[in-house]
């Protein structure tokens, strides 16, 4: 059973997460032969000011 984690930075839309999970477990399926219904795929969202870069919180860039 194929389990997909993926973090992002909240703010994209429901439609979008959609497409990204149907996108990922078709990615999924082709590349390991595994059928659809056993791959689990995980989006975890986090504010911008939950994460950084190089020292900088996503929250404060400009």
């Amino acid at each position: 059973m194929p389990i997909v984690n993926i973090d992002l930075i909240a703010g994209r839309s429901q439609e979008q997460l959609k497409d990204l999970v149907k996108d990922v477990t078709d990615a999924v399926v082709k590349d390991t032969g595994a059928p659809a219904e056993h791959v689990h795929v995980i989006l975890r969202e986090m504010a911008k000011n939950r994460y950084g870069v190089a020292g900088v919180l996503k929250s404060d860039e400009k």
